[in-house]
């Protein structure tokens, strides 16, 4: 059986789990592993990273890569149009989240999720190159009512994951959210969230958070 491998609070690791889930892929899980930079780690993830899954002994990373084999091997339900014009641009809308907004709030998260350091110069560029990727996305987006078009796909699937977490990332860097001038936004994510999968997925990142930052207090 496929195995997936990662930890809950991650994005990535969620992305994967929810086209699992909505593709009805039977899989095991090891929700226990952490991005590293050990051989036996990087044996399976060449950059460390997670999540990972195994097919009959094969490795394979990076959650795009992931994503595509899971819609080649299991097509019967997709999470892409037939159309190959509208699967391009569901691959356009996740670069669009994934690399000029969620990567771009990701060099933020070791100064204000891990007690690390960022200059004020950084800070400045993530402010600027985030509005810029934000004002793309609103270019791309059409929530209608899915954030490709009519059809569920696997945009959706990333913007659930990956899009809180840039609002939150704003509103503490910059004491605004940078995805406040997308207005449907609020309403997309609500109807996202009321999916049962969806609903599995987010509640397991929260009990994983709570349990992380518990974990990290000092005792008494």
């Amino acid at each position: 059986m496929l195995k997936l491998s990662g930890f809950h609070v991650s994005n990535y690791h969620n992305k994967v789990r929810l086209a699992l889930l909505e593709k009805g892929i039977a899989f095991e899980e090891d929700a226990n592993c952490r991005p590293s930079q050990k051989d036996e780690w990087l044996a399976r993830s060449p950059m460390g990273k997670v999540p990972v899954i195994e097919v009959d002994g094969t490795a394979l990373a990076e959650s795009q890569a992931i994503c595509e084999y899971l819609e080649d091997a299991y097509p019967q339900v997709p999470l892409y149009p037939k159309d190959p014009l509208a699967r391009a641009k569901v691959r356009e809308l996740i670069a669009v989240i994934e690399l000029h907004m969620e990567l771009v709030a990701r060099r933020l998260y070791g100064a204000l999720y891990f007690g690390g350091q960022v200059s004020e110069e950084t800070k400045k560029e993530v402010e600027r190159d985030l509005a810029k990727g934000v004002r793309a996305f609103s270019k791309v987006a059409k929530f209608d009512p899915y954030i490709a078009g009519k059809e569920f796909t696997l945009a959706d699937c990333v913007a659930f994951v990956s899009l809180p977490l840039i609002s939150m990332t704003s509103k503490l860097a910059f004491g605004k959210d940078a995805l406040d001038s997308v207005p449907q936004l609020k309403p997309y994510l609500k109807m996202l969230g009321e999916r049962p999968h969806f609903r599995k997925v987010n509640d397991d990142r929260k009990a994983a958070t709570e349990a992380a930052v518990a974990k990290a207090k000092p005792a008494g």
